[in-house]
């Protein structure tokens, strides 16, 4: 057998093998249309892994008659760009061929890099494809994303998937239709659900499984739910196929910390990284914890979650788990307390119910002398008066009598 990966041999050529996002590829969507009219002009793509990003950047090349160029800003820099755009300019002027440029995980390379591109998509030298796993609102600079389309790829369904690993079984040139395989309907459902709407991990993992069981002169190979879960033996160790396990194994890394067991709040985090989760995810939670369950008790609690997280945002896995792991224990030994998110939860209520009230006079600010509290007026020598009798904290000693609050919250406690 081809040693290449299945679910690379199989990476989709045209809309017939393209399997889901129908609210933006489907007939008459706005990038269909923009594909099949050759309008396109620069794009960012913004999903989760195996959803289909660089497929689609290749059906793109492809429809539109272009050149498609690959780079990964993981392993390259500006040097590979340049030569890239350079070869796409000499291109387009002598054979008149556009240039798909398809940079993965775009969100790696930095403000300079990403500064490096703007020339030559303003110049239409290059259709750039940008994929992050990462909101482009952040990651991406904001010159480069005003001159790009961005367009929201979703994790795929579970009929989306089964269908991507019934058209792997029957493809006889790239995929497994040579071979006599025997999957009911139900293992193929558990597969698409395990693997989270992740194309590549579902492929990946059927490769894995007929690879196991398959032998020379074998006549029929059986795969069963079993085999499938030894194959994801990493991702089913939390993910179930409705997702219920998934919030149920967070429920319980939350928990832990909040009752600190520091011993089971590793565990709960080391089933939730071994499973696939996206640190990213888990530190976000963490930050959050560090907040709303510690808060003032301890507050170097959120600057250790922080750290971790831009840890996990800078190194990923597998090196970030350490750094995860330091955070969870270090929230889980601290001291807790809930007294700032239920002041803040109150404080909301009041918000809500109060909108009407206005700032204090003495608390406004006043930028023009017309609302000022000093000085003369065009107006007929009166004055606003914004600022007037307010005491400047730092002229006096001590504390200082003063309202904050609206004159019907005065001594609202919310602590």
């Amino acid at each position: 057998m081809e040693n290449r990966p299945l679910a690379d041999k199989m990476r989709p050529t045209d809309f017939s093998e393209f399997f889901g996002q129908e609210e933006i590829v489907g007939e008459g969507k706005l990038l269909r249309k923009l594909i099949d009219t050759d309008q396109l002009s620069s794009l960012i793509f913004w999903g989760p892994p195996g959803v289909g990003k660089t497929s689609l950047a290749y059906i793109i090349a492809k429809n539109t008659k272009a050149r498609f160029v690959g780079l990964s800003a993981v392993e390259s820099g500006k040097k590979d760009l340049l030569k890239a755009v350079k070869e796409a300019e000499k291109n387009l002027l002598e054979n008149n061929e556009k240039t798909v440029l398809f940079i993965d995980e775009i969100h790696r390379w930095s403000k300079a890099q990403q500064d490096t591109l703007l020339p030559y998509v303003e110049k239409g030298s290059i259709i750039m494809i940008g994929a992050t796993t990462e909101n482009p609102s952040f990651e991406i600079i904001g010159p480069l994303l005003s001159r790009s389309r961005v367009f929201i790829l979703k994790k795929l369904e579970i009929e989306d998937i089964k269908k991507l690993l019934q058209h792997t079984l029957s493809d006889k040139n790239r995929g497994l239709g040579n071979f006599k395989i025997e999957i009911d309907d139900n293992t193929l459902e558990v597969l698409a659900g395990l693997s989270q709407g992740d194309a590549r991990s579902a492929i990946n993992a059927l490769e894995l499984a007929f690879r196991a069981k398959y032998k020379e002169n074998t006549r029929v190979i059986k795969l069963f739910k079993e085999d499938i879960k030894e194959a994801l033996q990493r991702t089913h160790l939390v993910f179930d196929k409705k997702g219920e396990e998934f919030y149920n194994v967070i429920s319980a890394l939350h928990k832990s910390m909040r009752g600190s067991d520091a011993n089971a709040s590793l565990y709960w985090l080391a089933r939730m990284l071994e499973g696939g989760v996206d640190p990213l995810y888990v530190a976000r939670r963490v930050l959050r914890f560090a907040s709303e369950d510690i808060g003032m008790a301890n507050s170097e609690a959120m600057v250790q979650a922080n750290v971790a997280f831009d840890a996990c945002h800078k190194l990923g896995m597998p090196e970030c788990s350490v750094h995860l792991a330091q955070a969870v224990v270090y929230c889980a030994k601290s001291k807790k307390s809930n007294l700032l998110y239920s002041a803040y939860g109150k404080a909301t209520q009041d918000a809500r119910n109060t909108s009407n009230l206005g700032v204090p006079i003495h608390l406004r600010n006043a930028p023009t002398k017309f609302m000022s509290a000093k000085g003369g007026s065009a107006f007929g020598g009166k004055n606003i008066g914004y600022g007037k009798d307010y005491k400047y904290n730092p002229d006096f000693e001590g504390e200082v009598e003063q309202d904050y609050l609206p004159k019907e919250l005065k001594d609202r406690n919310y602590f």
